[in-house]
């Protein structure tokens, strides 16, 4: 017996939809310019019905933050589970990253890397939140870096920490090169220098 799928109440369906635009916001143009009034504006809502969702600027920034790495996951990091775990599900994730924002529906780019940048100088709860995701983000990539050196497709001796390092500035290179040569060139130009990043670190025994 199945169980019956639970619907979403209206006040989440609210709340999904004005994050959905609060990413698209921060994608186009940063998590600054996330304001109760232009988002109110923005999804045809009033500002008091919007700030029922979230008391403050800042409580909408954290919740966009969170919803933006939530997409992340789901276009980058679960279908990469579905491959073996080895260098398989390493170039999974690293191919899913290529693009992903272009697959989510955020022509503007990541949020979270553009949020990096953006709050960089400006100490506070958003810079912490922000550092804090990046660092998840490093540690799942170096995490499946390490699996494919215990399943022997890497040599042993690889530092899993700097190729995770390497393969996340390849990603960020794409992402610069895209608007400049096209994607499928810039995709082209990152597979290859992902391609000689793993050849480098094959075992010698190969």
């Amino acid at each position: 017996m199945s169980a019956t799928p639970v619907r979403a109440t209206k006040g989440e369906e609210t709340r999904s939809q004005i994050l959905a635009a609060a990413v698209e916001q921060a994608s186009a143009s940063g998590f600054e310019s996330l304001t109760i009034g232009v988002l109110a504006e923005k999804i045809g809502m009033s500002k008091s019905g919007l700030f029922a969702h979230f008391g403050s600027k800042l409580d909408l920034q954290i919740a966009a933050l969170d919803e933006a790495a939530r997409r992340f996951t789901e276009a980058v990091f679960l279908p990469s589970l579905k491959a073996p775990r080895g260098l398989r599900r390493l170039r999974a994730f690293f191919e899913n990253m290529i693009g992903w924002t272009g697959r989510a529906g955020l022509p503007g780019g990541c949020p979270i890397d553009a949020a990096t940048r953006e709050y960089r100088h400006q100490p506070g709860p958003m810079r912490d939140a922000v550092i804090a995701r990046q660092r998840q983000l490093d540690g799942e990539l170096a995490k499946a870096v390490r699996m494919a050196i215990e399943t022997g497709e890497l040599a042993p001796d690889t530092d899993a920490e700097q190729f995770a390092f390497e393969a996340m500035g390849l990603a960020l290179a794409f992402y610069r090169t895209e608007p400049i040569v096209g994607a499928l060139e810039a995709s082209r130009r990152t597979r290859a220098a992902f391609d000689r990043l793993v050849e480098q670190h094959l075992p010698t025994s190969r």
